[in-house]
């Protein structure tokens, strides 16, 4: 295949069964620190806001779109296999993902990211600090999940996040 040749991706949202190729796709992420590491169950109980996309009928890639508030949600766990990468499947996760904030409602999405041009690519663009209000701030600290408090920055999951570019898109 070609540079210029892409293969064809097709999306689809995942179900109970995909759960342990989800985890093969972003295991190398989590062992180089990019991404944060997660019980199964977590996967299970937050599978609804998976996309999964397959070439050739094997799952590629996965991204998630986490619902943070009224206007905010977040682009999480955007990982390619790497035998895909430079294939254009994040582009079109990505894409499906801010469809999908679109069709919700959602007026913002955010991502924390060491992959800056591949966002800013998609029309993110680089934030300080935390895009919410202060009493939103306070109520997302009611939050248990540990992806809320990567976007809050809190102190617990510094060791996750260090290096990482906040990032926004306005919709």
């Amino acid at each position: 295949m070609t540079s210029d040749t892409y293969p064809t991706v097709t999306l689809r949202r995942a179900r109970t069964k995909d759960v342990r190729r989800i985890r093969e796709i972003i295991e190398p992420y989590v062992e180089n620190r990019i991404l944060l590491a997660k019980e199964n169950v977590a996967y299970y109980e937050g599978l609804q806001e998976f996309r999964l996309a397959e070439v050739d009928g094997e799952v590629a890639g996965v991204g998630a779109l986490h619902v943070m508030w009224e206007d905010l949600a977040e682009v999480r766990t955007l990982a390619v296999d790497q035998r895909y990468r430079g294939h254009r499947v994040g582009h079109a996760l990505l894409d499906q993902l801010v469809s999908d904030a679109r069709d919700i409602g959602v007026q913002r999405v955010f991502c924390l990211t060491f992959e800056v041009a591949f966002f800013e690519k998609h029309g993110f663009t680089e934030i300080e600090g935390t895009p919410v209000t202060p009493d939103v701030y306070l109520e997302l600290l009611h939050s248990h999940d540990d992806g809320v408090a990567e976007f809050l920055d809190l102190a617990r999951v510094k060791p996750n996040t260090l290096g990482n570019s906040r990032m926004l898109l306005t919709l």
